[in-house]
């Protein structure tokens, strides 16, 4: 492993788990590749310094509709959880507010640019709170064009949105939403959560999935003062933005698929950009004090008994701030060995072997629900009694709890489950939109 971080930079290393054996005529190499920063975040010197020199912006977009006002306390609770996440705003980062119905408003500061967060600064916007009040429709896309715009006012190394909503997006066509969050997807990162239960997980998750954030759901607006104030923290402990996996593979080799696996499972495949011949390079957003874990699998050209290769080279690439071609931060390898012995090329390398599970997890979660959904109850419980399986071999103890809401769990070890007759809405909906929440192997 090579490291080739400076300290104005966080520290990147790259860790590559893998069992590099193949049968003779073996293809397929899986490796799970771990990255790690350090100093970017608490520990380290953030890149938005103090005094008005930051290069961080954030964005807060907060559903204004008709919808927010039933009940009352989601609006009382989105002014509390807005108010909350301004107090976290640490001196110089960039910042504005926007109200969201079927059109997008700036709320604060009001003058088509962002305000710099001082005691000053977030006294005012606290004040401006004061104005949002619920009426109208939904047209979520209008408030990305919104924030992306603001944004893209100021000289800024970090980019965030973080976007609340409680209802469905009803006031633009899926088309609209889609083409919005194209055009902001690697202008800016965004989180998002849905508060109560009328609004639509596929289309929250998309938008975190789309802009390569969180997303969750609040169920009870008292609590969202708590979650707006951990997202803004952990949006303030962002150290360096617009990160790439870049991908290297020799002549001959395929590349069958790029996920994410920890914290979260998303599959970055199809969002390759070439980087140069035979490389690509994979969006992963902004990074500080943190550590992922990513599946790579490729296909190599048949070889014969005691040949070896490199299958792939695994970087982490950051943008040049002199605008300068990509500064590599780390790099690990992914090689490929053929063997006669039986015992070497059949073994399963223990964290390729469990996030795939965790990945099979995430699946047979959305398909169960899917099923249950549509009244195929059988389909259901053979899905989410799978899911319970996999949830209990794996430890994924959070995700076993969410399910026991949905499921009688008869028997963990072999998937014997029953659907229940009743499940509250909201326990259905936390089980969809955090299906993807991974555990870390234990190593």
């Amino acid at each position: 492993m090579a490291n080739f971080s400076k300290s104005t930079v966080p520290q990147f290393s790259v860790d590559v788990y893998q069992n590099e054996f193949l049968p003779e005529g073996g293809r397929d190499v899986s490796a799970i590749v771990t990255v790690t920063s350090t100093g970017g975040g608490t520990s380290g010197q953030r890149l938005h310094g103090p005094g008005g020199g930051g290069t961080a912006g954030v964005v807060i977009m907060v559903d204004c509709s008709g919808s927010m006002d039933y009940p009352s306390t989601k609006m009382r609770g989105a002014r509390e959880a807005t108010a909350a996440a301004v107090d976290t705003l640490r001196d110089g980062t960039s910042f504005a507010v926007v109200a969201g119905t079927h059109v997008a408003k700036e709320v604060y500061p009001g003058n088509g640019g962002l305000a710099v967060a001082d005691a000053r600064t977030r006294a005012e916007a606290k004040e401006s709170l004061r104005r949002l009040s619920a009426g109208g429709g939904t047209a979520i896309g209008t408030w990305l064009r919104l924030a992306d715009r603001l944004l893209a006012s100021a000289d800024l190394t970090i980019r965030h949105g973080i976007l609340l909503t409680d209802g469905r997006n009803e006031h633009e066509s899926p088309e609209e939403l889609r083409a919005a969050l194209d055009a902001c997807a690697g202008r800016f990162t965004c989180d998002a959560r849905g508060v109560g239960t009328d609004w639509e997980v596929k289309e929250v998750t998309g938008i975190a999935s789309a802009l390569l954030g969180t997303a969750d759901i609040v169920a009870d607006p008292s609590a969202l003062a708590a979650d707006f104030t951990a997202m803004m923290e952990h949006a303030m402990d962002k150290g360096v933005a617009d990160v790439a996996l870049r991908l290297w593979t020799p002549v001959g080799v395929e590349i069958s698929f790029v996920k994410q696996v920890a914290p979260t499972v998303e599959d970055l495949t199809g969002r390759r950009t070439e980087a140069g011949p035979r490389a690509g390079d994979y969006p992963t957003g902004s990074w500080g004090d943190e550590s992922r874990d990513y599946h790579v699998s490729v296909r190599v050209p048949q070889a014969s008994i005691g040949q070896e290769m490199l299958a792939a080279r695994v970087s982490l690439i950051a943008p040049d701030p002199a605008g300068g071609d990509p500064r590599p931060l780390s790099q690990g390898l992914v090689r490929a060995v053929w063997t006669d012995d039986l015992a070497m090329s059949t073994s399963i390398n223990p964290q390729v072997a469990h996030y795939t599970g965790q990945a099979e997890l995430a699946d047979v979660i959305q398909q169960g629900l899917d099923a249950r959904k549509s009244g195929d109850h059988d389909g259901a419980t053979a899905k989410l009694g799978r899911a319970v399986q996999l949830a209990a071999a794996s430890g994924n103890a959070d995700t076993a709890k969410l399910l026991s809401k949905v499921v009688d769990v008869v028997d963990a070890a072999t998937g014997t489950v029953r659907l229940k007759a009743k499940v509250a809405e909201a326990d259905e909906m936390t089980l969809e939109t955090r299906s993807t929440k991974t555990v870390r192997v234990k190593r």
